[in-house]
Order: structure tokens, then C-alpha cells, then sequence
């Protein structure tokens, strides 16, 4: 038996019981970087200065908290990965992009080959950019279609290296990650929409989660697009096993089935993408108001028709036009009109009916 717990097995490791020690006063060492961050505070600007001092302070804190070498070098590698990833990234923050995600397998000539070099060739003309996981099959077929100046990559670096294909290797938009949840925060924070085509376990894996942060509110609405290829049924199909084994169970709801779109021709799939930005701007939380630009001013009718028809996802109010609130007050987007109500943060296929609403 376990000494360490009566009546546990032998195998089973004892229960720790001692805490850590329980912080009473700054250390010698918290005191030094204290007085830095005073220096700190008075010549970098506000807010930006607060967070850069939390997260020195939480630096040297994981001394205090003796955290393993394993947990420091994997903090440490996440933060230089993510810092090169949003420097690059920042040079082109006023240019839309759309993330693709499909079968590293697929060969070209296939048809969901050619469908997807199809469409990122269709969304480069329309202005857009292409993210990919620079490697073969989709990723290569998508970068081939968008082009080299309109390609991002972003790599995985696997025991069997993925080597980066050619329309993208070498390229200064080529960015190298050695963790997955680091490459997949990069491949939604920077996406205005996200594609998916046919494809295995990877594929799936970023399709859920897309559809997760959508619909939980973790992420800003965007539109996400499944395309097969012409007369493909791939995704038809998935979304037939989402309704029968999801939706008839009550594990989503119907509103939930909004939040995505199934086609197999690529020009409807721009279509979308492009329709979803034709009055819709972008959108951000104001405490708990919820702020709507636009790239034009609405109508008294607009305002009027989603009191009607969109009043339940209300927390209470109304919509109601307005300039940019205070807290907007220098942002790239001041210029804009916006629409802001309290929104109940629950129904978000809801709220994807309401962009559509806006831009027809």
C-alpha cells in the first residue's frame, strides 16, 4: 500500500499537501525591477507601457515560483515566436486576409487542387491576402493561386520537417513555429475570414475550433467557408453528420448552422467573403456595448428594422446609431459610423444574420 495515502494502491503517487510559500514582502530582486519600471512607466507611452510592466514582473516572478527549466523554455520560445510573428504581421494590418486550411495530401490536378488554387487566385483579385501552412497539397495550391507578394506562411517545424513549398520558401512572409497552439492563434487572430477544403484530422481540428471561438464569442465574427470542389458532396456530407449527430441531440442549436457556409463553386465562396465586408467594417466590445462599424451611414429604416427583427439578442436597450464612443478616440476607424447595443454575447449565429441583414 501507499504510505503516503491509506488504502491507495501502490501505484498511485501520494497526494501533495505543502503549498507554496505565501508571499509576504517583495523580494530584493522585485525591488530592483520595481524601480526599473518607475523609469519605464516615464518614458514609454500609456497603456501600452502597464502591460509590458506585468509582464516583466510576471518574468521574474517564475523565479520566485522556481518554475521548471521545461515550463521556462517553452514561455520563452512561445513569446520570441509570437513577438517576430506580430512584427510581420503589423507592416500589412490594414490588408485583409483570409486563412486557408485543406489536406497537406493533395496532389495537383485533383480537384479540390485546382478548386483551391482557383479561389485564393479569385480573393487575391479582390484584394485579399492568403495565410497558409506554407507546406504541400491546399497550402501549396493557395499560394500558388494568390501569388508569392500576396502569400503568408506560417510553418510547423515536425520531427519529419515540413519543408516550406516553393511559392513560399525563402519569403520574408514566411514564418517558422515550433508549437501548434502558437501557429494556430496566428492563423485566427490575423484572418478577416477562414476557408476549409477537403481534408483529414488537422483540418478538422481547425475547422471545430473556428467554429468554438466563433461561436462562444472568443473570437470576432468572420466568415468561415467550407469549399468542396465542384459537385463535391465532403463537406455536404460533414454537415449532415453535424445536424444528425450534433443538432437533432440538442448539443448545438439552429442558430449555430449560421455561423458557416458550405458551397463548391469558388466564386460564390468570394462572393461571401467580399459580401460579408460590403457595409460591415469590423466590430469591438465597448465595456459591455457592443460597437458596429460601417462603411456607410444607415438609414433611419436599418435602425428601425433591427429593433424588430433582432430585439431578442438585446440584453436590454436598443440599437441605436452613433459616432465613435470616447474610448475609440484616435483609432483608425474613428471616421466610421457605427451601430452599438448591448448585445447578450449568446447568440452569435444570430448576430452573423444581423451583418447579413446590414449589408443587404
Amino acid at each position: 500500500m501507499n504510505p503516503g495515502r491509506p488504502g491507495a494502491p501502490d501505484n498511485v503517487p501520494p497526494v501533495p499537501t505543502k503549498r507554496p510559500p505565501r508571499r509576504t514582502r517583495k523580494s530584493p530582486l522585485l525591488e530592483r525591477v520595481a524601480a526599473f519600471l518607475r523609469e519605464l512607466k516615464e518614458d514609454a507611452p500609456e497603456p501600452e507601457s502597464q502591460y509590458i510592466r506585468e509582464m516583466i514582473v510576471s518574468a521574474v516572478r517564475l523565479l520566485e515560483d522556481r518554475t521548471s527549466l521545461a515550463d521556462l523554455k517553452l514561455l520563452n520560445a512561445s513569446m520570441r515566436e509570437l513577438r517576430y510573428a506580430f512584427r510581420l504581421f503589423a507592416g500589412f494590418r490594414g490588408v485583409r486576409k483570409v486563412t486557408t486550411f485543406g489536406s497537406a495530401r493533395t496532389v495537383p490536378g485533383h480537384a479540390d487542387y485546382e478548386q483551391a488554387r482557383r479561389f485564393a487566385r479569385r480573393i487575391s483579385e479582390e484584394g485579399f491576402m492568403v495565410i497558409t501552412g506554407a507546406g504541400s497539397g491546399i497550402m501549396r495550391a493557395c499560394q500558388e493561386g494568390a501569388g508569392r507578394d500576396r502569400s503568408f506562411g506560417v510553418n510547423i517545424r515536425l520531427p519529419f520537417e515540413q519543408l516550406a513549398n516553393e511559392f513560399i520558401a525563402g519569403d520574408p512572409k514566411l514564418v517558422n513555429f515550433k508549437y501548434f497552439f502558437t501557429r494556430k492563434l496566428l492563423f485566427v487572430k490575423e484572418a478577416d475570414a477562414i476557408t476549409f477544403f477537403p481534408g483529414g484530422f488537422g483540418t478538422h481540428d481547425e475547422a471545430y475550433e473556428s467554429l468554438t471561438l466563433v461561436q462562444t464569442g472568443k473570437s470576432l465574427l468572420v466568415p468561415l467557408v467550407f469549399i468542396d470542389s465542384p459537385g463535391g458532396t465532403f463537406w455536404k456530407d460533414w454537415r449532415s453528420g453535424v445536424v444528425e449527430r450534433l443538432l437533432e441531440r440538442a448539443f448545438i442549436c439552429e442558430e449555430d448552422l449560421a455561423l458557416f457556409r458550405i458551397t463548391d463553386d469558388a466564386e460564390d465562396a468570394v462572393r461571401d467573403i467580399c459580401g460579408f465586408y460590403r457595409v460591415y467594417h469590423s466590430s469591438r466590445y465597448v465595456g459591455d456595448r457592443l460597437v458596429l462599424r460601417l462603411t456607410r451611414d444607415p438609414e433611419p429604416e436599418l435602425i428601425e428594422r433591427l429593433n424588430d427583427e433582432f430585439g431578442d439578442i438585446l440584453a436590454r436597450g436598443r440599437f441605436t446609431q452613433c459616432s465613435a464612443l470616447p474610448e475609440e478616440r484616435g483609432d483608425d476607424t474613428e471616421s466610421l459610423p457605427r451601430i452599438v447595443f448591448h448585445f447578450n454575447r449568446v447568440n452569435f449565429g444570430r448576430l452573423r444574420r444581423l451583418i447579413d441583414s446590414i449589408n443587404r
